[in-house]
C-alpha cells in the first residue's frame, strides 16, 4: 500500500501538528504518521509565550488554548523570599502580553482538533523505519511495510529523530551532569497562581508554575533524581530551595519523572526535501520554557514556507527557513544554557550570584530584554 502527500510528516506532537495545521490550512495534502497509540496524556512542557501565541492565532488555536490555560503576568526569580529579578509581562508589545500556563496535553488536544476540523488525521500507531529520497520527492518506509511517497518529509520525530539519523544530519552538543526532577503536585501554602517562580537557593534551583486543573508544576535540578518522584521527595525540594516566610505543603503528586537535559543543534535543518523541525532539530535546558515553543515556531514557519514552495515559489526560501530558524535555535539554546548554568553553579559560588541577579534585577532594561527574549519576541520574522 502506498499514499501520495504533497508532505509527509514524521511526529505528531505540537511542532508536526503545528506544520499540518498549517499545511493543510493553505490547501495542501498531508500525512501525519506517529509512533504513539494516542497523543500526550501528561503535562510535560506547560508554557506557552506570547510569539507561539501571535504564531498560532491565524490558524484557529491560540483563542481554544487561552480559554483553557492561566495566564501568568509575570516571571520571578527569587533567592528563598528575597525577589532577586522581577519579569514582567504585561508591557510587551503583543495582543498576549502574558505567558499561558497549560498542560502540553491540551496544547497538543486544540491542535489536533483543528487539524481534524481541517479534514487531517494522523496515521498512528506507525513506524517510519526508512527514509530515502530523489529529486522528485521522498519515500519513507513504515515497519509494516507500507510506503507513503511524498514531495518533501518533515521530521518532527523527536529528540533520537529516525528522520534525521536516516539524513545524514549531525546533532551537535552534549548532556548536562545533573539530572532534573519534574513532578505535577497538588500544593498548599504559599503558593502563587498567576506567577512563574524560580527559587535559587543555596540548596540548588526549584521552579514553581500553576496548571489550570489546580496543580503545579515543580522542576528541580539535583545530582540524582528518582525515577518517581513522591511527595516526601517534592516536599523536602520545597523545604530547602522553596520560600521560608510562606512555606509550602505538598498534598499528593498526580505525576512525576525524571530526565537528563543535552544541548544540542542539527547541523542543518534541511538535507533537500527533507526538513527538520522541533526537538528533531534542537533540544536544551527546561529553563525558560523555551523547548515546545520554538518547535511550534519552527513548524509555522516551515509549513508557510513549503506551502509557498508547492505553490510554485522557489525552494530557496526552505534554505531561508533552514538558516532563520537555525539561528533561532541557537540563540535559545544559548540562553536556556545561561539559565541552567545560572542555576547549577557550586554552592560556593551561589550567594555571589544571588547578589549580582538582584543588581541587575533593579535594571528596568535587562528585565524588559529578558522579558522580550522569553515571550519569545525577539523570533518574530
Amino acid at each position: 500500500m502506498s499514499t501520495t502527500p504533497d508532505v509527509l510528516i514524521v511526529g505528531a506532537g505540537p511542532a508536526g501538528l503545528t506544520a499540518a495545521v498549517v499545511l493543510t490550512q493553505r490547501g495542501h495534502t498531508v500525512t501525519v504518521v506517529d509512533t504513539q497509540a494516542e497523543g500526550a496524556n501528561t503535562s510535560r512542557a506547560a508554557v506557552v509565550h506570547a510569539r507561539t501565541l501571535e504564531v498560532l492565532q491565524p490558524y484557529g488555536i491560540a483563542a481554544a488554548l487561552d480559554a483553557q490555560g492561566i495566564r501568568a503576568s509575570r516571571f520571578t526569580i527569587r533567592d528563598r523570599d528575597r525577589l532577586l529579578v522581577p519579569v514582567p509581562f504585561g508591557g510587551l508589545p503583543t495582543p498576549f502580553p502574558y505567558t499561558l500556563m497549560i498542560s502540553q496535553a491540551q496544547t497538543e488536544a486544540a491542535l489536533l482538533a483543528r487539524l481534524h476540523e481541517l479534514g487531517g488525521t494522523v496515521l498512528r500507531p506507525a513506524t517510519v523505519t526508512t527514509v530515502e529520497q530523489d529529486s522528485n520527492g521522498v519515500t519513507a518506509t513504515l515497519a509494516d511495510g507500507r510506503q507513503i511517497r511524498a514531495a518533501y518529509l518533515i521530521g518532527a520525530d523527536g529528540m533520537h529523530s529516525t528522520v534525521r539519523q536516516s539524513a545524514g544530519i549531525g546533532f551537535t552538543g552534549s548532556t548536562y551532569a545533573e539530572s532534573f526532577s519534574l513532578a505535577d503536585v497538588r500544593l498548599d501554602g504559599g503558593v502563587p497562581d498567576t506567577e512563574v517562580v524560580l527559587y535559587f537557593s543555596p540548596a540548588g534551583m526549584v521552579v514553581v508554575a500553576p496548571l489550570p486543573d489546580g496543580t503545579h508544576r515543580i522542576v528541580a535540578t539535583v545530582d540524582s533524581a528518582p525515577e518517581q518522584p513522591d511527595v516526601a521527595f517534592v516536599q523536602h525540594l520545597l523545604d530547602t530551595r522553596g520560600p521560608n516566610t510562606t512555606p509550602i505543603t505538598v498534598r499528593e503528586v498526580v505525576w512525576g519523572s525524571r530526565f537528563r537535559v543535552h544541548h544540542r543543534i542539527a547541523d542543518t535543518f534541511r538535507d533537500r526535501r527533507v526538513l527538520l523541525a522541533g526537538d528533531a532539530a534542537h533540544v536544551h535546558s527546561p529553563a525558560g520554557g523555551q523547548g515546545m515553543n520554538l518547535g511550534i515556531d519552527d513548524a509555522a514557519a516551515l509549513g508557510e514556507r513549503l506551502a509557498r514552495v508547492l505553490d510554485g515559489a522557489s525552494p530557496d526560501v526552505l534554505d531561508e527557513y533552514a538558516a532563520t530558524h537555525r539561528a533561532h535555535a541557537g540563540k535559545v539554546v544559548a540562553l536556556a544554557d545561561r539559565l541552567t548554568t545560572l542555576a547549577t553553579v557550586p554552592a560556593f559560588w551561589r550567594p555571589l550570584r544571588n547578589l549580582v541577579l538582584g543588581l541587575l534585577g533593579r535594571n528596568a532594561a535587562f528585565r524588559r530584554r529578558l522579558a522580550w527574549q522569553l515571550a519569545g519576541l525577539d523570533r518574530r520574522r
